[in-house]
């Protein structure tokens, strides 16, 4: 299917990050959004949400996109450059070999910690060099059912990703439009729609005989087997974590921020 022809996501997708926009205040007139683009099936099926807010929300903003390659050798993430060519979505490419920094200077515990932080200052340098003020990624409601759970388990703390907040250094945003979007509904649409989704390949993968996030994946699940409104009492217990602090994230941006 060709990408400029990528059916819309559905009503109940639309639904749900429109909801989480206008409740967290997430764009604004004039935003430039630079979408972290995985190619997963979370990061592709946004930037069809974004591509559908961007031509029908009351607000104008711009929209572009970044992939961060970390020099696995195991797959070519430039594959997505002829599909984002076809949408029209001004699109750019950061390859850094993180998996090889990781290994120089972390154990195999901390390769995912690591290689996240790694990702995450070369998506807020990408986005300083072009002119982006805001972030936007992919994590779902499941994402922060799962990390709510991790944090409580691991970390003795109420935490959880937050749908919308400002960076240390002040000069830009964050947002989640998906925190209210249920992983299944994402995978269907992806599936529906023939997304390119890129396979991850990551040798890092697997290190841990028992990672923690797919057993709080299998746990939630199967609450969710006796107990069919689990995620709609999820969403108010974590409506206080994920909102954080909003007023943070209205307060104008710092001058002089540092890539981290």
């Amino acid at each position: 299917m060709a990408a400029e022809h990528t059916p819309q996501p559905p009503r109940s997708l639309i639904r749900a990050a429109g909801r989480a926009i206008g409740d967290f205040r997430m764009i604004r007139d004039g935003d430039r959004l630079l979408l972290g683009l995985s190619g997963g099936k979370d990061s592709l099926t946004l930037l069809h949400l974004l591509r559908h807010f961007r031509r029908r929300a009351p607000v104008r903003f711009e929209l572009g996109a970044v992939t961060v390659d970390p020099q696995t050798g195991l797959g070519d993430k430039r594959a997505l450059i002829p599909y984002l060519e076809a949408l029209g979505i001004p699109y750019h490419y950061a390859s850094e070999p993180i998996l090889e920094r990781a290994r120089r200077h972390m154990d195999n515990h901390a390769y995912c910690a690591f290689c996240s932080r790694m990702r995450r200052g070369l998506i807020y340098a990408t986005a300083r060099e072009h002119g982006y003020n805001v972030v936007a990624l992919g994590q779902h409601l499941d994402d922060l059912a799962e990390s709510f759970l991790m944090s409580a388990f691991q970390g003795g703390r109420l935490k959880t990703m937050k749908a919308h907040y400002r960076i240390q250094e002040g000069d830009l945003r964050v947002i989640r439009p998906l925190v209210y979007a249920r992983e299944r509904q994402i995978a269907d649409y992806a599936r529906g729609a023939g997304l390119p989704v890129q396979a991850e390949h990551c040798p890092a993968r697997g290190r841990d005989s028992a990672p923690m996030r797919p057993r709080m994946k299998a746990l939630l699940a199967a609450e969710e087997g006796h107990n069919p409104r689990l995620f709609k009492s999820l969403v108010r217990t974590l409506m206080p974590l994920m909102s954080g602090d909003l007023e943070e994230a209205e307060r104008p941006p710092a001058q002089g921020g540092e890539t981290p």
